[in-house]
Parts: structure tokens; sequence; C-alpha cells
């Protein structure tokens, strides 16, 4: 085969594309709380059980938390059908004010830091309960893979629309490509996944390990922004010369 017949390569998809052949599945929705009366009650028991079981140090299954509570496990698993189900209560009571935080700052950078600098502290407040979250996530990814998973799966993925906000502001000076991929960066930074790392590999302190996630969300925000203003500085200077002949007088 001669080199003009040669195959090429198949080109690589950009982040983009490979993103949209693969959207991540939305987070797990929290069941609705009841608004008054004995049901709210009952709801807020056995909520506030759940959690004090995971402090304790295991992800309890629902009738574990009934038997706890003095409830009747009918009446539990008609508010939380599944463990799925109360872990994932169990965070939105945990981190919903986290989820609302919606910063008018129109510098990027700066709402990064005020994400971190406000939510970190209440990662650090919730340990147990995130470490749960992440483990059931972890251990039912695990079952499905093995087809032994009997369940609705419990879904992470607020961070994903949380950081989203706060990166707007940086959108116009990131290329696309580059934008996304530090929409991808900041999510392993953002969470529960600096303290599992952080605390029990290096044995940081609380607050150390929020001073190295910062530096790491900064120097992430850096790279990018150098690497999409590498990517137009060519461009511009391979526009320039044809805007000069075009000014120039005709003689």
């Amino acid at each position: 085969m001669t080199d003009d017949h040669k195959a090429l390569p198949p080109s690589r998809p950009s982040v983009k594309t490979r993103a949209a052949r693969h959207p991540p599945a939305p987070p797990s929705a929290a069941p609705a709380p009841p608004e008054r009366g004995v049901k709210a009650a009952t709801f807020r028991l056995l909520l506030d059980t759940a959690m004090d079981i995971i402090r304790d140090g295991h992800i309890p299954g629902v009738a574990e938390v009934a038997v706890r509570a003095r409830v009747s496990r009918a009446t539990a698993y008609r508010y939380f059908p599944s463990r799925s189900a109360l872990v994932t209560a169990v965070i939105e009571s945990s981190l919903g004010p986290v989820r609302m935080l919606a910063s008018d700052n129109p510098d990027g950078r700066e709402r990064v830091h005020e994400l971190f600098r406000q939510t970190f502290p209440r990662f650090k407040e919730f340990e147990p309960q995130l470490r749960a979250a992440a483990q059931l996530a972890l251990e039912q990814w695990a079952q499905e893979r093995a087809g032994l998973l009997e369940e609705e799966p419990y879904r992470r993925g607020h961070r994903i629309r949380i950081l989203a906000h706060a990166l707007a502001p940086l959108a116009p000076q990131l290329r696309p490509a580059t934008r996304v991929r530090l929409h991808h960066a900041l999510s392993v930074v953002y969470g529960i996944e600096p303290y599992v790392i952080l605390k029990d590999i290096w044995g940081l302190a609380d607050r150390e390990v929020e001073r190295v996630a910062l530096w790491m969300a900064d120097a992430l925000i850096d790279a990018a922004l150098r690497e999409s203003q590498a990517e137009t500085a060519p461009r511009r200077a391979a526009v320039a010369p044809g805007r000069r002949a075009a000014r120039a007088p005709q003689r």
C-alpha cells in the first residue's frame, strides 16, 4: 500500500463530544417531607435516627432505622422505600442550604472562592453522612456491574449544577472545550473526596484540607486561562497582518 493510501488514525472526539455521548445521570431526588402533623414528625424522627446511626459508623437499612426509631417497618418504608431514598434524604437535609447558594459576584474566580469557603465547613460538619453516601454509591456501582443491584441506585451529581453557576463568569475567557475540562476537574476537588484522600492518607487537619482544595481550584483555573490564552494568541497574530494590509493606503 502506498503512502497516499495509508489509513489515517481515527480522530479523537473533543471533550464536548465525549461528554455529549455520555451525559451524566441526574442526581437522585429526595423524598418530599410532609409539611406538618404526625406524618412530618415521623419523617423527621426516621431521618434523625438514620443520621445518628450513620454517625455511629455504618449505613443503615430502612428496617434498622425503623427498629431504632420504634416505628413499624411498613410505616418507615412508606417514607423511605429503599436505602437509596433514605441516604438521599439524609444528604438533602445535610447539604440543602449549600445547594441553594447562588452568588451574583461577577468574578468567576471569586465565585469559586466563595463557594469553597462557604461549603467546605458544611462538608466537615456532615462528614460521616457524606462519606456514607459515597460508600453507598461505590457499593451500588459494583452491584450494578455484577447484575446484583435490587434497588434504584443512589446517584450523586448536584455539584455539576453548583459548579456551573460558580464558573459562569469565566465562560467568555475560556474556549468551550477548556471550560468543560475545568468543570470536570473542579468536580473532583469539590466535595467529600478531598477529605477522604487528604485526611485518611496524608493525615491533614480539616482546615488544611480546605486550604489545599482551594489551592487546587486556583491552580486549575489558572491552567484553564493559560491554555485558552495560548490557543487564541496565534489566531490573533495570524489575523493582524491581514488587517494591517487592508488599512494600508493605496499608491
